[in-house]
């Protein structure tokens, strides 16, 4: 079965040839297909080929998800990143996910490692509304304060144990802020877009030039490439402890 499968929906690239099959699984209540992406808020392009309405309840790793697949993204690439950082080792921490959207990676950090306090922000109105919903959902009220608005503009003054870097693009111009609202030996999964050649060398080297600034060195943790972005890309996260 060629597409992806969130919730009840399934996402496909072109029309299928055999919908009349697809439809016929039980877990199957819808098909849309998936046209282009736009901006930085990664909007999609929906066109509803069977089935009505667009929102569903994702599930993944005992996470619930809530999300309308005509306004937000969902990357399936992105399942065994998601499964790594719902393991972190020490429930005291305080973390900011700095790019939350609907809770891609808060909401497993909350449910299986049950931290102290996430702070989970998130520019999109529409992203945001679902990471609220989803906080209620998954019942981690008590752990998790989304915050709706810039993530390099928070007052957050070396705070943080753990900072989440979740997005690809732009991300390395928000180093200096994440640099600055984490403690001391605190550390940051720094997520990029690179080409193969400096596939790793160039996250590293941004986020050393950041600490730098601030007179602060790195120590990196590991690196690891989660999957293929375009062709000759990769989306890949290097996890740097900050001292």
């Amino acid at each position: 079965m060629k597409g992806k499968l969130i919730g009840d929906i399934l996402v496909v690239k072109k029309e299928p040839d055999n919908l009349e099959e697809l439809i016929k699984f039980p877990y199957i209540n819808r098909v849309v297909k998936l046209g282009q992406i736009h901006g930085q808020k990664r909007e999609p392009d929906i066109e509803m080929i069977y089935g009505e309405g667009t929102e569903t309840i994702h599930k993944e790793n005992y996470c619930k998800f809530k999300i309308d697949v005509a306004k937000v993204m969902w990357s399936k690439g992105n399942t065994g990143e998601r499964q790594h950082m719902s393991t972190l080792p020490d429930s005291n921490e305080t973390i900011i996910d700095m790019f939350a959207g609907i809770g891609y990676f808060t909401i497993p950090m909350a449910v299986h490692s049950k931290p102290n306090k996430i702070y989970a922000i998130e520019i999109n109105p529409v992203s945001y509304n679902f990471l609220c919903e989803n906080i209620k959902l998954n019942k981690v009220e008590d752990i998790v304060e989304p915050i709706l608005g810039d993530c390099g503009l928070q007052d957050f003054n070396h705070v943080a144990d753990r900072i989440m870097m979740g997005y690809i693009g732009t991300t390395h111009h928000y180093l200096d802020s994440a640099i600055s609202y984490l403690k001391k030996g605190g550390i940051i999964h720094y997520h990029e877009s690179t080409p193969e050649p400096i596939l790793f060398t160039r996250p590293v080297e941004r986020v050393k030039e950041a600490a730098a600034k601030q007179d602060r060195e790195i120590e990196v943790l590991n690196k690891r490439s989660i999957k293929k972005y375009s062709p000759g890309v990769y989306h890949t996260v290097v996890d740097i402890k900050v001292n």
